[in-house]
């Protein structure tokens, strides 16, 4: 187990906003302190604080190496994990730093965490001491060893890893390990539900073809950036739709969860247009990544600019619509006139391409502005396949 002496402690905690680097460049200086443990815990504090703020300011917890923090759940994504699961027995498979079991731990009355590092055992068996979850027990073992041979439970969760030999990140579930598609079915023998997170780069459609007892699907982002795909798997499925859960978390509120089904995408009929309105709507990420582009329009009676451009726009203001909202001050072709006329005096935007040939970089090269300030522009395409530059102020 890291065992830190007191000297280092004290030294950590005095040294808790100051810069990894330039501590490690004078390490010769404290012969008496563990200065590579002291500054992997400094530096795993300090993005604690944006990570798992909650954690942040308790002293007795104790960080892992860089790789196992920096693949943790944030805080807000572990709580959102916490909030749609309930019984009283809970498994969490794949333990890693334990973010996620200690969240979701808490709502149930018996609780395993199941780990192969043992040196991650010691330290989630010290930090679930320390945040006052006795009810947690922690088994040093392969998540393959222990499911074969525990005991039924309410919910199991497991995030199998998502690196090759060499490091490098993966995203097919076979390339994963443990491989879901090999213990699926010994996972919802042992658990009525089973929560099993994805790379938010794997393709959903995919990952319900391999996997057979999908219930729900869940696509979690934080800030706008797709960060989590979540599914839940169930022998008990009864429903023949699968629900499609788009979340975004934000710092403040959370915006609307949308909810649809791939049957329903394909069913519902949308507007098309050509003509640019007052209002310009960009859905959030979850629901791009989950496809949901002619649900959003029916659900929010907006027009969408082109069946590719994911972009949708109305006379009135939805100050409910799940993602960034614009007001459009202004639209021009390519002609030079046009576009001269459009950026004026400007000297920084904030660029998006949706169905448009260019990139970021190139548009920005063209147009001779730099990133930032409060003007927004979107380069598309319309219904009727003309390019267009949209200029405007993000209203939300």
């Amino acid at each position: 187990m890291v065992r830190l002496s007191d000297k280092t402690k004290l030294f950590i905690a005095s040294h808790r906003n100051d810069d990894p680097k330039h501590l490690a460049l004078s390490a010769h200086k404290y012969a008496d302190i563990d200065m590579q443990e002291a500054i992997t815990q400094i530096s795993a504090r300090q993005a604690a604080i944006h990570k798992i703020p909650s954690w942040a300011n308790i002293d007795e917890i104790i960080y892992p190496r860089h790789i196992s923090m920096e693949q943790c759940s944030s805080e807000n994504t572990a709580q959102y994990k916490a909030s749609i699961v309930n019984g009283t027995s809970f498994t969490d498979l794949t333990g890693g730093f334990g973010v996620d079991c200690a969240f979701i731990a808490r709502g149930f009355e018996e609780a395993h965490y199941v780990e192969r590092q043992k040196e991650l055992c010691h330290i989630a068996k010290n930090n679930f001491e320390i945040l006052h979850l006795p009810h947690i027990a922690v088994h040093n073992l392969e998540a393959t060893d222990y499911l074969s041979s525990m005991s039924p439970c309410d919910w199991i969760f497991i995030d199998p890893a998502r690196r090759d030999d060499k490091g490098g990140k993966t995203v097919e579930i076979s390339d994963c390990e443990p491989n879901i598609e090999q213990l699926e079915e010994e996972l919802v023998t042992k658990a009525n539900n089973v929560m099993v997170k994805l790379s938010p780069m794997l393709d959903i459609a995919k990952a319900i073809n391999t996997l057979k007892y999908v219930k729900e699907v869940y696509v979690v982002s934080a800030g706008n950036e797709c960060k989590e795909l979540l599914l839940l798997l169930s022998k008990n499925q009864e429903q023949t739709k699968i629900p499609y859960h788009c979340i975004n978390l934000t710092s403040t509120s959370n915006q609307p969860i949308f909810c649809f089904s791939k049957e329903e995408e394909i069913q519902t009929e949308c507007s098309y247009t050509d003509t640019v309105e007052q209002f310009l709507y960009e859905p959030n990420a979850s629901i791009l990544k989950a496809g949901a582009f002619k649900s959003i329009a029916h659900t929010y009676d907006v027009k969408k600019l082109h069946p590719n451009s994911h972009l949708y726009t109305s006379s009135h203001f939805i100050e409910s619509f799940p993602g960034r909202v614009f007001e459009v001050e202004s639209q021009c072709s390519f002609n030079k006139k046009e576009l001269k006329q459009m950026i004026g005096d400007m000297r920084k935007a904030n660029i998006t391409i949706r169905n448009f040939p260019s990139t970021v970089a190139e548009l920005r090269k063209r147009l001779k502005l730099k990133e930032g300030g409060e003007d927004y522009i979107f380069a598309t395409t319309l219904a009727n396949e003309n390019k267009v530059l949209l200029k405007g102020k993000k209203r939300k």
